[in-house]
């Protein structure tokens, strides 16, 4: 099972390309208004490019329900371990 800084480090790199981003340092406690140009938009794209990288699939109430990426992360662990 994958721990919380692998996880990290995959969104991280995720989200600078999708951003278009240098570097990206995440935390758990990391929200969308700490990283330049995520907005509502780039949430979506975000969490579908999770989806895909991670291979899992959130519910709409899970996806609006995401406060900081450790709530992210949390999600992405429950899914990963069925």
């Amino acid at each position: 099972m994958m721990n919380d800084d692998e996880i990290l480090r995959r969104l991280a790199s995720l989200i600078c390309d999708l951003l278009e981003l240098d570097d990206l340092s995440l935390t758990r406690m990391t929200t969308a208004n700490d990283v330049e140009g995520w907005d509502s938009l780039a949430h979506v794209r975000i969490v579908v490019a999770a989806e895909q990288e991670f291979g899992v699939r959130f519910s709409t109430g899970e996806i609006t329900s995401l406060k900081t990426v450790g709530d992210l992360v949390d999600l992405i662990k429950h899914y990963s371990r069925r």
